[in-house]
């Protein structure tokens, strides 16, 4: 085991897979010259070559339609959007070619692509910079979507998108890129679908993913754990597909859930979730199925405002007592 920052867990991730396999290569907007925009892409330039690790200018769509290209032909690209938010340039791309190429060729093509990026606020970058894009690819039959919340699964997780022949939507957070954490020496992957019970407990069970976990989660368990109440933690990793299995049965000993995720309330992952556990876990709930996520606005610029909007430990606890009815 090695300590990496979660920028170095993805490198890593990259070069590994680019060594073992001359079909993969990297493109995007800053990634080779000045080594990625977050600093996930240093040095491979100086390995790889401008061949494989590709500047391209600021045109998604362009650079997206190359990708997919690419990967029809037999390559198998990764594409770094600065941000997810401006992937909604290259949406079509991403959904009406990449999702769908292998059922409209009636599985003569298929696109073995990974587009990864963050996702979700970073701080004070307002409205158009801010969004939550779980739902809106989860919501794209033909594509994956994984969220790591930690650099062991960053790297585990994103070895396995690059060796997938699906189109794989792979987010991160500018947040994290500096997060440290054990990542296991050697060969190491994670296959996409399987969550994590990163924490076992017995009064209820909390579901989340990505840099929710670590920011908000984690401090609103310490603060249960001073009442006596045990979490039992899941960490979805994945959100197409999601797996359910490991939600119901941990329902079925604990019989109460809370679902946090930093997406707006209509048609997210916590709605999913929830519907779901319901369906599938009726009998052996002894509470409704409370979620935690942002207000239903735009977020806002001011700090204030942000506070306001976005889900915190302090509303996690509430939701938590809620469904033990201890408030």
């Amino acid at each position: 085991m090695r300590e990496l920052q979660f920028r170095e867990a993805l490198r890593e991730a990259m070069s590994e897979e680019m060594r073992r396999d001359p079909r993969v290569f990297l493109m995007g907007e800053e990634v080779a010259e000045y080594n990625g925009a977050y600093k996930v892409s240093q040095g491979m330039l100086d390995e790889f070559g401008p061949e494989r690790v590709i500047d391209t200018p600021i045109a998604e769509l362009g650079f997206a339609g190359i990708g997919v290209g690419a990967a029809a032909n037999g390559l198998r690209p990764i594409i770094e959007f600065m941000t997810f938010n401006f992937s909604l340039v290259a949406i079509d791309q991403v959904i009406n070619s990449a999702a769908k190429i292998y059922e409209m060729s009636g599985g003569q093509y298929n696109a073995p692509i990974v587009f990864r990026g963050p996702t979700g606020n970073a701080g004070q970058l307002a409205a158009q910079h801010s969004s939550n894009f779980e739902s809106w690819y989860a919501n794209t039959p033909g594509l994956k979507v994984v969220i790591p919340s930690n650099p062991a699964d960053a790297k585990g997780l994103l070895k396995s998108a690059i060796r997938d022949n699906d189109p794989v939507i792979f987010m991160e957070s500018e947040q994290m890129y500096g997060d440290k954490g054990q990542v296991p020496d050697g060969e190491y992957l994670i296959p996409i679908g399987v969550a994590d019970v990163k924490q076992e407990g017995t009064d209820v069970t909390i579901v989340s993913f990505g840099k929710v976990i670590p920011r908000i989660v984690m401090p609103a368990i310490e603060e249960l754990q001073k009442e006596g109440i045990s979490v039992e933690l899941i960490d979805l990793r994945s959100v197409r597909p999601i797996d359910y299995g490991t939600l119901v049965k941990s329902i079925k000993k604990t019989n109460r859930c809370v679902v946090v995720e930093e997406a707006a309330p209509l048609a997210s992952i916590s709605a999913e979730v929830a519907y779901h556990l319901q369906r599938y876990a009726f009998d052996y709930l002894d509470a409704p199925v409370a979620r935690v996520t942002s207000r239903d606005v735009p977020l806002p610029y001011a700090p204030t405002l942000i506070e306001e909007v976005l889900p915190n430990a302090k509303r996690v606890v509430s939701a938590v007592k809620s469904v033990l009815y201890r408030n």
